[in-house]
């Protein structure tokens, strides 16, 4: 039975880094699909991975071919996105890829939304673990472009910002017609002390408190550099704590 994790949380608070981490950590017990849901589409760098296609891109460049009739003749359509969304799978020894990519453009395209996730849930029951990097907003959650979610991870930074976020996640969790099991919260970028507003905003947000991640200079090194996080030396404070989450979520 695939068990399928979702990670949320605003811009540049490190859902990210923790998504890749998580991922590491699972590909040692299974078969892991990490989906990069996140229009900026970096968690391939994290992972140390190529990237060349994105869902969004295959499917904007099939609904042109098929509005300027330029689309391939005598091919159902769910055939040839099925088969275009396997050519954009990223696929390695230890994890394989999918980037979800940027939103799509004016013009409707459920009929396009409704053939993905008939593909993505074949693809996903052919793992044991699926990762989602997901935007704040969870766009493909929410446009029901993936499956339902056993556990969500919302990530915050110690700001008012961050947990404001975290607050807007949890609504939209309960307005989503996908179906989320555990929603817990992850507090990145900690340090010994935090603001007494966020610490109050963090009681009263009413979203479990799964973990604390520490600053970790040496992710922001990586960045700089393009490196892998993935890299990272197994005493990295910020992979310790990543490994607690996931013990507290009873994924090892």
């Amino acid at each position: 039975m695939t068990i399928t994790i979702a990670i949320a949380g605003k811009g540049g608070t490190g859902k990210t880094t923790v998504a890749a981490f998580l991922i590491q950590l699972l590909a040692d017990r299974g078969t892991v699909l990490a989906v990069d849901a996140d229009p900026s589409s970096n968690l391939n760098l994290a992972l140390g991975l190529p990237l060349e296609e994105t869902v969004g891109g295959i499917r904007e460049g099939m609904a042109e071919e098929v509005s300027s009739g330029r689309f391939p003749v005598g091919i159902p359509k769910q055939d040839y996105l099925d088969l275009r969304i396997n050519e954009a799978l990223v696929e390695s020894a230890w994890v394989d890829l999918l980037a979800m990519g940027r939103p799509e453009g004016p013009g409707c395209y459920c009929a396009a939304n409704s053939m993905l996730r008939a593909i993505l849930d074949r693809l996903i029951g052919s793992y044991d673990y699926v990762v989602i990097d997901n935007e704040a907003g969870m766009e493909h959650l929410s446009r029901r472009t993936t499956r339902d979610v056993d556990i969500l991870i919302a990530v915050s930074d110690p700001t008012m910002r961050g947990i404001t976020t975290v607050a807007r996640i949890r609504d939209l969790a309960a307005e989503l017609h996908t179906k989320i099991g555990r929603t817990a919260l992850v507090i990145n970028r900690v340090n010994e002390s935090w603001p007494e507003p966020v610490m109050k905003a963090v009681e009263e947000l009413g979203v479990e408190l799964i973990g604390l991640i520490p600053e970790d200079r040496r992710i922001g090194e990586y960045d700089a550099t393009g490196r892998p996080l993935i890299e990272l030396p197994t005493d990295s404070p910020a992979r310790l704590a990543v490994h607690d989450v996931a013990r507290r979520l009873g994924l090892i």
